[in-house]
């Protein structure tokens, strides 16, 4: 039974950091042990038993910090359970539909045989870093679109399924 999580994630302005605490705290309740990560910070994935990999969308991209560590990871990652996330819709679909992975994710899906990826709605406040971002919010089509109830339950069959 895999024991020993990792949570990376690529952020700029931490509510995909939120996200995967979110994750990671229902993980633990499973009994596991989690370590929730900037995907840039993460020497290596080899001590981890599964891995979930999150990040926000930017201009229908991945965070860069999360690309880059499933392309740095990748051939570990092959050979352990492993989940994606992503986060961005700046309005409510997320929570009323399935929003299929972008096409660099949907790459690294197959790839990797990742089992699952799921896109959670995102959050962007005032005060976010970058002009795109502040003309968002400026426009009044900033605000906080995460379910931390779906993202509650999507951890939670993650974890039934490593503890399984």
């Amino acid at each position: 039974m895999p024991t020993n999580v990792l949570v990376a994630y690529g952020t700029t302005n931490g509510s995909t950091a939120e996200i995967a605490e979110a994750i990671a705290e229902v993980l633990r309740k499973d009994g596991l042990s989690v370590d929730a990560l900037p995907a840039r910070s993460v020497p290596s994935a080899e001590p981890y038993d599964a891995v979930v990999v999150g990040g926000g969308l930017y201009a229908g991209r991945w965070h860069k910090d999360a690309r880059r560590f499933v392309r740095r990871h990748g051939k570990v990652l092959a050979e352990r359970p492993l989940w994606f996330f992503s986060s961005g819709p700046l309005d409510p679909s997320a929570s009323e539909r399935d929003i299929p992975p972008v096409p660099g994710v949907r790459k690294a899906m197959v790839r990797l045989d990742a089992r699952e990826h799921v896109t959670f709605g995102g959050c962007l406040r005032e005060g976010a870093k970058g002009w795109v971002a502040r003309m968002i919010v400026r426009n009044g089509k900033g605000g906080d679109f995460r379910d931390f109830d779906q993202i509650k339950a999507w951890a939670a069959r993650i974890g039934q399924e490593l503890t399984s």
